[in-house]
């Protein structure tokens, strides 16, 4: 090999050589930067690479040959120099799916309670989830985990929320077609009401009994965010189900997940023959974007009059 060579090799850089010899490993992902489609997170742009996940980088196609394809510098220099075609990239072998598993659960969940308590969930709910085994509180981190069953009553997805702070995580393996429901005392009730998150669908049951109403006359489900996965699968294995209050939150994402909803609804055969009534039912904007925010804004309220009759006496 001699000094020509190597300052000729010098020369490439990763974009002109992918652009040259691999330009289906190109992806452009900005308006100056590309990556590779082998590794996503391995930028290009003015003149230099970057492979973030792995802190590594350069300027040359040398760097990148040697770095992240594994050559050695003489069998690199003579790839760029043309006498060596280098080896195809590897593609990186995805990992095998975890198998659901719930995480163990601590005997007492007063962390829980405490929690969706201050959040305005009435104790007679958290109750009637605890005693279902959709709720209970994990015994690492003192998390809530609101679990989804199928009709047979298995378990088949989880999501754990925070109690101390805004950790949100969706079990590892779980079935998004089973999210959070609270279920009403008949099989053959026809109403659901559907929500973004657990907390919202159980704030849309307190809301329903703070007005004097009886919380079991509907079927509550958390959708696990705006997608309709959740929804359909529901309306199936509830086939008593005729009437939907969509219930997400009050801004652009959930306006154009309620249209979403209600849209995959119309557009299925057997679910726009039975499913009557669809109401699109955002909380008031003026007291927050979902129905937590509201329900939090409407009990402050009412202690708010308590305190002031009170005053009165």
């Amino acid at each position: 090999m001699t000094k020509e060579q190597i300052a000729k090799a010098k020369e490439w850089d990763l974009l002109s050589y992918l652009q040259t010899y691999e330009p289906q490993e190109l992806k452009q992902c900005g308006p100056r930067e590309y990556c590779t489609r082998t590794h996503d997170s391995l930028k290009i742009s003015n003149g230099k690479w970057c492979w973030n996940s792995r802190g590594i980088g350069g300027r040359t196609a040398l760097d990148y040959l040697i770095k992240v394809r594994g050559m050695d510098f003489v069998d690199a220099v003579e790839a760029l120099c043309g006498s060596r075609a280098p080896p195809p990239p590897e593609r990186p072998r995805p990992k095998p799916p975890k198998p659901f598993q719930l995480p163990e659960a601590t005997r007492f969940p007063a962390a829980v309670v405490a929690y969706l308590q201050d959040r305005g969930i009435h104790p007679e709910l958290i109750g009637a989830c605890l005693q279902a085994g959709t709720l209970y509180e994990s015994r690492k981190h003192q998390n809530c985990v609101f679990v989804g069953k199928d009709p047979e009553g298995r378990a088949r997805s989880a999501c754990l929320r925070g109690t101390r702070d805004r950790f949100r995580l969706d079990v590892e393996g779980s079935d998004k077609r089973y999210h959070f429901a609270l279920l009403a005392a008949g099989p053959d009730c026809p109403r659901l009401a559907a929500a973004e998150s657990p907390i919202d669908a159980l704030s849309l049951a307190t809301l329903v009994k703070l007005a004097g109403g009886e919380w079991w006359d509907s079927h509550y489900l958390s959708l696990g965010g705006t997608t309709p996965r959740a929804l359909l699968q529901f309306l199936y294995d509830h086939p008593h189900v005729t009437q939907v209050s969509l219930c997400l939150d009050n801004d652009k994402a959930g306006l154009e997940g309620m249209e979403r909803l209600e849209r995959a609804i119309r557009e299925d055969a057997e679910l726009s023959r039975r499913v009557r009534l669809i109401y699109r039912n955002p909380p008031p904007v003026k007291h927050g974007k979902d129905y937590n925010e509201f329900l939090c804004a409407c009990v402050q309220a009412a202690r708010a009059r308590q305190r002031q009759r009170e005053g009165a006496r």
